[in-house]
């Protein structure tokens, strides 16, 4: 076990009164130094109320941080530190924040540079498995990993990892991505609001259907599914293919953020351009249905294109509204070509892109609702969502679907003002 120094100091004898004084003089600004208090103010400038609205504090200048405490009229509020660059060092603080119409709220963050996280309840969750041959049933694989990689000619990096590559979810939502050159985002449907992969890791059982638990409610095949990056080869999408290599991690665990990482190295995104690497990072934050996907590059890639988008379900109806970036449909089908033993699912779907980063927003096709993109510079940011008819919490028809898209574009566009008292 590490002491904090101050502790360690004592434990020696001091051998006159100059030594003791120099000694105490040290010990209290060491303690002094150990902790750290900041204010923020986060305001809501929204005429409604917002839930679980994301905070998050750089640590950069704060020195080295092990724990910390957040409150907000006397009550504690509880926080996550992250890991970002996986340095043991923690790099931001987050945490959640409910406002009512245009409230504004000081929230004090005291930081500990001795001690751990403090724990709270997991409102989110994420895994990788490695497929255990000893386990025969399809929802109790135990081989957790955290990290993997494989090389650009790996015959078949889709079956490597039970349920096909890294999931994660909140109470509202789950997905997994495939571990391939399609990086896919395919959907987990729920009925109520809570958490279920750790229980069925994508794969319900019969008891479990019977006990209310979601499934899979979405077929991708090669489309964009739920708002996969893909290329662009100036007439249609291409796959993150070829690469040297490519890796899925989990960066952040929770409990109020899960942070998952998918990196692509060396793709020969456009033939004609030199090739770049790629970290494609998600967030998901819990009490929110949409996902933040982060995209950044080695290089300066503002000449290449890019594209994005939702799949074409089938019988779907797209929403009218123009705003720009926003690509959302309503539609019915079966997740599975096996049609015996699956039901069709009703889902609504949406991929919204900051207006700055879109080429062009094309008409839809048999395949996909889609965008060409360009990022500024080596990086863009975009977000994702999506609901399951299932839901008894949710949606149930293409209006109110698209009615709640309506005020998560007003959301996204103005969220919450964090200011550093």
């Amino acid at each position: 076990m590490r002491f904090p120094i101050f502790y360690r100091i004592f434990v020696r004898k001091p051998q006159n009164m100059k030594q003791l004084l120099t000694i105490l003089a040290l010990s209290l600004t060491t303690a002094a130094s150990a902790q750290q208090t900041i204010r923020i103010s986060v305001e809501n400038t929204l005429n409604r109320q917002r839930t679980d609205q994301p905070v998050v504090v750089a640590l950069s200048t704060y020195g080295n941080v092990c724990s910390a405490l957040v409150t907000t009229d006397g009550k504690e509020v509880p926080c996550q530190l992250d890991d970002l660059d996986q340095d043991e060092t923690y790099d931001e603080l987050c945490f959640l924040a409910d406002l009512n119409a245009r409230e504004k709220k000081t929230y004090t963050v005291t930081l500990y540079a001795n001690g751990v996280p403090r724990l709270y309840p997991a409102r989110v969750y994420a895994e990788m498995l490695m497929r255990n041959d000893k386990v025969k049933e399809k929802n109790k694989h135990d081989n957790f990993i955290e990290s993997i990689t494989v090389r650009g000619d790996c015959a078949n990096s889709y079956n490597l990892q039970h349920h096909h590559g890294v999931d994660f979810e909140s109470e509202l939502n789950g997905i997994r991505i495939y571990f391939d050159n399609r990086q896919t985002l395919d959907l987990y449907g729920k009925f109520k609001k809570r958490l279920e992969l750790k229980d069925t890791q994508f794969y319900t059982s019969k008891e479990q259907k019977e006990q209310g638990y979601g499934d899979d409610v979405l077929w991708v095949g090669n489309t964009f599914g739920l708002g996969a990056f893909r290329g662009w080869d100036g007439q249609q999408p291409t796959m993150i293919d070829p690469v040297k290599s490519r890796t899925q991690r989990i960066i952040s665990y929770g409990p109020l953020r899960t942070i998952v990482e998918v990196i692509d190295k060396g793709w020969m995104a456009d033939p004609e351009k030199p090739a770049v690497n790629m970290t494609l990072r998600y967030t998901q934050y819990a009490g929110h249905r949409d996902t933040d996907v982060d995209v950044s590059f080695n290089r300066d890639v503002s000449n290449y294109t890019f594209s994005t988008g939702v799949i074409n379900v089938k019988g779907s109806v797209e929403t009218t509204d123009k705003y720009p970036g926003l690509r959302a449909c309503w539609g019915t089908d079966y997740p599975s070509t096996d049609t015996l033993n699956w039901k069709p699912e009703t889902v609504g779907l949406a991929v919204l892109v900051p207006r700055q980063n879109v080429v062009r927003s094309w008409p839809a096709n048999k395949d996909n609702y889609m965008l060409t993109v360009r990022p500024q510079g080596k990086s863009m940011a975009y977000k994702v969502a999506y609901c399951s008819a299932n839901e008894e919490f949710g949606f149930h028809n293409a209006q109110e679907w698209f009615e709640w898209l309506r005020q998560w574009c007003k959301e996204v566009e103005k969220p919450v003002v964090v200011t550093l008292l």
